[in-house]
């Protein structure tokens, strides 16, 4: 990409933008603006977001990249897959509570503090 990017234009930004997107860093980056701030010839800020496999913004950014690097991506997938999250364990106080509850209840403790 030669021209600069404009706001909406969905971009991948990996190690040929900047090193500090190779490999598994790279990210597609939907432009929100571009800086006109003085830098070094070639390269760029700009500020958008970070998508993910589905097309939904997942942080804000403001990258530092070389505009020869940058390429244009392909729109997300919205019905890709969600990866399964894993159930949210409950807190070990919780499960302390828990246990202690039903070892009263199995031992008559609770029985026995109702009748007296």
């Amino acid at each position: 990409m030669t021209a600069l990017p404009s706001p909406g234009d969905l971009l991948v930004v990996d190690g040929r933008a900047s090193v500090q997107f190779a490999g598994d860093r790279a990210l597609t980056f939907r432009v929100v603006s571009v800086s006109d701030q003085p830098t070094y010839a070639g390269w760029i800020w700009l500020t958008g977001y970070v998508l993910d496999r589905r097309g939904n913004a997942t942080a804000k950014r403001e990258i530092y990249v070389q505009l020869a690097g940058l390429h244009p991506a392909r729109p997300p997938d919205p019905t890709a897959r969600r990866t399964p999250r894993s159930r949210r364990a409950s807190s070990p106080a919780r499960r302390r509570d828990q246990d202690s509850a039903a070892t009263r209840a199995r031992s008559g403790l609770r029985a026995g503090a109702e009748a007296g």
